[in-house]
């Protein structure tokens, strides 16, 4: 017969180990912003929006709107590589693009 290992009813853990493992903020998404430029006009924006996002033209027109009158717009949100696969692809299209986290 094999000897029987008990493992011990409560483990200690150190103060900073603790907090290495505590979540106190949700994951916050990230999202990206189309800025506005002098280039591209703005029936060229609203197609971008169309064809690369899918959105329908009403979405995308007022998209563009936020871009040309407020100086930018999120355009799209989610994990952070999805926010620079995003940024990449307006970045290809010629339009001005960031991305950063959502606070809010």
């Amino acid at each position: 017969m094999g000897a029987v290992s008990v493992a011990p009813a409560e483990i200690e853990v150190p103060q900073s180990a603790e907090q290495a493992f505590a979540v106190t903020e949700p994951d916050v998404p990230w999202v990206t912003l189309v800025h506005n430029d002098p280039v591209n006009l703005m029936s060229y924006v609203t197609y971008v929006f169309r064809s690369y996002f899918g959105y329908s033209k009403d979405k995308a027109h007022q998209l563009m709107l936020d871009v040309h009158h407020k100086g930018r717009a999120v355009v799209s949100s989610g994990t952070r590589e999805e926010m620079e696969r995003d940024v990449q692809a307006m970045h290809g299209y010629g339009l001005w693009a960031t991305l950063t986290q959502d606070r809010g």
